[in-house]
């Protein structure tokens, strides 16, 4: 993780400065070359507002755009090609805006001048980022290859299909990347063909609990063809871990073509696609729950104070409520609301709200009916454990009561939960196990059809059912 940091952090400094130079030379060429042609005399070159904004400001506007692009994702996972591919499309892209932005109101002798700083502005920028670029990613490459980086692999299957992958893999010259610690079974046999080669770390029944302890970053799905009945469950339950999935191309119709071809330092397998959305769209989604978040808070605190005095008014006990809550991937946090229970309101064991509860003080009725008891949930959402939309947290009690009868919930941990959602939109809080199955239906067809334009629909239709008090 640190060197991932590192690495990252480097591409971020060598971008920078490469958008820094290129527009100080941009600069100085329009200076030297097109301006003497407009006003047919050497212009003094002198360095006001508008060098100092391109010069400092720029380099932040070109890092937010290769940011949103998701360039600085996956840094050890990558190629050369792809480095060039999407260098040469983001710097296409921003010297576009740019144009339109800076340069379209100079004036010119004639409109070839426009063709000119274009060019001269794109062969700058794309040349000063793809050098460092190109050193960066061929000395990681490189460390891949001498086995200086890798990446902490399990294998999915026991038998001939997962021993000619292993073997591949061994017997490449350059390493491909992959640490392979061992092998997960998915059919019980007296004795493994893989297990000549690696050691048996468990059965499938058991995967999850594996694959934690040995901190798998990745794994390889190998299956024989008898064993394909399960592929569709194993892949379900590794989508809910934060890892890496590659299959061998025999079982591609099986994955119901969430794939995508690859070929990482010359092994040829499929990379299971797990993105709910394009990169670009989730670095949005994230800056836009950050950027809401703190509005809300500091726009709020007026009335977060108001809250504060009457939550203590109306009976004894903390201000906030915490609880622990299941988010992406199955990991715990504690979520954090205006208390609108009396306290040890469940001292009696988990329990689910309903419209008239006992339990729930009048201050706290008139809070939850306007959800302004959840204002402290945007403090989840900086910390990283929550999203403005998305599936609402549950606790794990009602989760395995849930599981016993939908399974499929399970699939509401491929995302982070949010303080709204679709389910919550259209059906509201659930009384019981048994509604909470039936919204589920609405937060699986959101985690389908997740896009920026469906979370800002669910929070506008939020911000009315807010407004009219339909929160209960």
């Amino acid at each position: 993780m640190k060197n991932q940091r590192k690495q990252r952090l480097l591409y971020i400094l060598f971008d920078f400065l490469a958008a820094m130079a290129a527009w100080v030379l941009f600069f100085l060429f329009r200076k030297i070359i097109i301006e003497p042609q407009v006003f047919g005399a050497d212009i003094p070159i002198t360095f006001g507002p508008r060098f100092w904004i391109g010069t400092i400001g720029l380099p932040f506007a070109w890092i937010t755009l290769y940011y949103f692009t998701g360039f600085y994702k996956d840094i050890f996972r990558r190629s050369r090609l792809d480095d060039f591919i999407r260098t040469l499309l983001s710097s296409l892209l921003g010297v576009v805006v740019i144009f339109f932005l800076l340069i379209l109101d100079d004036i010119i002798q004639n409109y070839t001048n426009y063709y000119s700083l274009a060019l001269t502005l794109f062969l700058l920028h794309f040349t000063f980022v793809l050098i460092p670029r190109m050193i960066l990613t061929s000395r990681m490459v490189g460390k891949v290859h001498r086995r200086e980086i890798g990446f902490k692999t399990v294998m999915i299957g026991s038998n001939e299909n997962a021993v000619d992958v292993y073997l591949d893999i061994v017997d490449q010259k350059w390493s491909n990347g992959y640490e392979i610690r061992g092998f997960i079974n998915v059919q019980w046999k007296e004795h493994y063909q893989l297990q000549d080669h690696l050691p048996h770390l468990g059965g499938h029944e058991n995967m999850e609990a594996i694959l934690i302890e040995q901190q798998v970053e990745e794994v390889i799905i190998a299956l024989e063809p008898t064993e394909h009945g399960k592929i569709g469950d194993i892949v379900s339950r590794l989508s809910l871990l934060d890892i890496k999935i590659s299959a061998i191309p025999s079982i591609t119709d099986i994955l119901t073509g969430k794939v995508k071809s690859t070929t990482i330092f010359g092994t040829p397998l499929l990379e299971v696609n797990q993105d709910v959305m394009p990169a670009w769209q989730q670095n949005v989604k994230q800056l836009m729950d950050i950027v809401i978040s703190i509005l809300a808070l500091v726009i709020l605190l007026p009335l977060s104070l108001a809250l504060i005095i009457g939550v203590m008014l109306s009976s004894s006990g903390p201000i906030l409520y915490k609880q622990g809550r299941i988010g992406r991937f199955g990991r715990e946090f504690q979520i954090f609301k205006f208390r609108s229970m009396y306290h040890n309101a469940e001292e009696n064991g988990p329990e689910l709200s309903s419209k008239h509860d006992p339990r729930v003080t009048r201050f706290g009725q008139m809070m939850r009916k306007h959800r302004l008891d959840e204002i402290p949930n945007f403090i989840n959402v900086l910390r990283g454990e929550m999203a403005l939309v998305g599936p609402r947290p549950e606790r794990e009690y009602f989760i395995d009561k849930i599981i016993k009868t939908a399974p499929h919930y399970t699939h509401l941990q491929k995302v982070k939960p949010g303080i709204t959602s679709w389910g919550q939109v259209k059906y509201g809080y659930a009384e019981n196990v048994q509604e909470m199955i039936k919204r589920l239906r609405y937060d699986i067809l959101y985690i389908e059809n997740m896009s920026l334009f469906v979370d800002v629909k669910i929070l506008l239709y939020t911000v009315i059912t807010i407004v009219k008090g339909r929160g209960v």
